[in-house]
């Protein structure tokens, strides 16, 4: 390998969001992730909804009057 042309690499902990951590290499000073196989739906099979402002029933309620479903 050539001299001075590839990127220093670091041995660090990667943290997610529901406190898990791992250690590996890379490039980046730290790694912090919003999912990872410990929490997320794929690998648990634990469904978690992430609409808890209601998000949803907000959209419905201000677009309700130009459904056209709802008006037949």
């Amino acid at each position: 390998m050539k001299k001075g042309i590839h990127p220093e690499l670091f041995e660090i902990t990667a943290t997610c969001t529901c406190g898990a951590t791992f250690t590996t290499r890379s490039t980046a000073k730290g790694i912090k992730a919003t999912l990872c196989s410990a929490c997320h739906p794929f690998y648990t099979g634990d469904q978690k909804f992430v609409d808890t402002a209601g998000r949803i029933e907000k959209f419905q309620a201000k677009y309700k009057k130009f459904d056209k479903k709802a008006k037949k």
